[in-house]
C-alpha cells in the first residue's frame, strides 16, 4: 500500500528516474506541473498565442505559469486572497500574471470567466478538463512500472483530478487495485457526494489543507 501526495508518498521525478523522491523536491514543488504540461503542450498554436488562465488555490497556478514560461506564452491566474505566500510567491518566480479572488469557488470562477472574455485565453481547468486528468494519471504509470506489487493507493481528494487520473490509470494495469480517497472531515464534499449520488458543494470547508478545499467536477 502507498500513499500519494506531498511527504508521504515518495515518487519519481517528472524528468529524473530516482526511484525515491518526494513530489515537494520535483519542479514547481507539486505533482501539478504534470497535468499542467499535458494541457499545455496540447494547445494549437493559435490557441496557445492567446495565453491560458485558470484559478488555483496555489499548486496548479504555479504549475499552469511555469509550464506556460516553458511555451513562452502568458498565464493569467486567479488565487484566492488567503492563500499562503509561499504559493503566491511560486506563480510570480515563474511569470504567472496573478488576480485574487475571495476565497470562495464562485468567486474564483467568476473573476476566471472575466479574464477569458478581456483576453480570450484558454481556460485550463485546474482539475475538471480530460488533459488535466491523463497527465496527473502517469503517477499511477510510473508507480506501477516500479512497484507492481502494489494493492492499495491513497490519494488525496479535494476537485479529483488526481484521483481521476490515478485510478484510471491503475485499474486499466491491475483491474483489481484498490483506489482510496482521502478528505478532511472540514472539507468532506467527495464522501457526501458519493453518499447521495451526486455532486455536493459545502457551503464552506474548515481545513488547514488549502489544497483540499475545492469541490468535485463533472468530469472527476
Amino acid at each position: 500500500m502507498t500513499c500519494v501526495e506531498g511527504s508521504c508518498f515518495s515518487n519519481v521525478n517528472v524528468f529524473r528516474k530516482d526511484p525515491i523522491l518526494c513530489f515537494l523536491f520535483v519542479i514547481s514543488g507539486a505533482f501539478k506541473f504534470r497535468g499542467a504540461c499535458n494541457a499545455i503542450f496540447s494547445l494549437n498554436k493559435d490557441q496557445a498565442d492567446k495565453g491560458v488562465v485558470t484559478h488555483s488555490s496555489g499548486n496548479h497556478a504555479a504549475a499552469l505559469a511555469l509550464a506556460a514560461d516553458l511555451r513562452d506564452i502568458p498565464a493569467y491566474v486567479v488565487i484566492p486572497n488567503n492563500a499562503p505566500n509561499c504559493k503566491i510567491q511560486n506563480v510570480i518566480r515563474y511569470s504567472g500574471q496573478i488576480t485574487y479572488s475571495q476565497p470562495t469557488l464562485q468567486s474564483r470562477e467568476t473573476t476566471t470567466t472575466k479574464i477569458m472574455q478581456e483576453t480570450g485565453a484558454v481556460l485550463i481547468h485546474p482539475y475538471n478538463d480530460v488533459r488535466i486528468i491523463s497527465g496527473q494519471g502517469t503517477i499511477a504509470l510510473e508507480l506501477l512500472e516500479q512497484a507492481p506489487e502494489i494493492d492499495t493507493i491513497i490519494v488525496p481528494i479535494s476537485g479529483g483530478g488526481l484521483i481521476s487520473g490515478v485510478a484510471l490509470a491503475a485499474k486499466s494495469i491491475n483491474p483489481s487495485i484498490r483506489i482510496l480517497a482521502a478528505e478532511p472531515c472540514g472539507a468532506n464534499d467527495a464522501a457526501l457526494s458519493k453518499a447521495a449520488g451526486e455532486i455536493v458543494k459545502l457551503p464552506e470547508t474548515n481545513t488547514i489543507a488549502d489544497g483540499l478545499r475545492a469541490s468535485l467536477g463533472s468530469l472527476t
